[in-house]
């Protein structure tokens, strides 16, 4: 008898758990970045009601800046693990895609999974080589040379000395 493959419902609850425990991290580090903002406003409004010095919001400017800087980074690395997180989701809900099954008289056949609609890499041939022109053979004329005559052998006489 063929058997369906069930979701495995406890393990996909708590992706779904991870997800909005790093949604509830960035929005926690968002409010915070509005907060910093506010705080910002209010000491502005502190300089040109004139209760405190210009040096004073300058530091006061320094430090949201800072602020600033870390929240941003905070979410953007909180961002990058819900991006891994959905990748896991992804991965665990393409496990689950339906099985064909067949019903006949003889019973339920099948639990063969469909062929997924991607298609598969195709494998890429070899670059052709270009032919090589070879460019044609220019047959160098012999050089004529004149026949070299013998000379004659002269024999020397050998004189002997008495």
């Amino acid at each position: 008898m063929a058997k369906t493959k069930k979701m495995d419902e406890s393990a996909f609850a708590k992706i779904v758990k991870e997800i909005n425990a790093v949604g509830e991290v960035i929005r926690t580090r968002q409010d915070e970045k509005q907060a910093v903002i506010d705080e910002f406003a209010n000491e502005r409004k502190r300089f040109f009601l004139g209760k405190i010095s210009k040096k004073t919001l300058a530091s006061s400017a320094q430090k949201s800046n800072k602020e600033f800087h870390k929240l941003d980074n905070e979410i953007r690395s909180t961002i990058a693990k819900t991006q891994d997180i959905a990748d896991k989701a992804k991965r665990f809900v393409a496990g689950q895609s339906p099985k064909t099954f067949k019903a006949s008289i003889s019973g339920v056949s099948g639990g063969i999974k469909k062929k997924s609609s991607k298609k598969k890499p195709t494998k890429r041939k070899p670059a052709r080589k270009k032919p090589v022109k070879k460019e044609p053979v220019v047959k160098k004329r012999p050089i004529k040379r004149k026949p070299v005559k013998k000379k004659a052998i002269v024999e020397k006489k050998v004189t002997k000395k008495k």
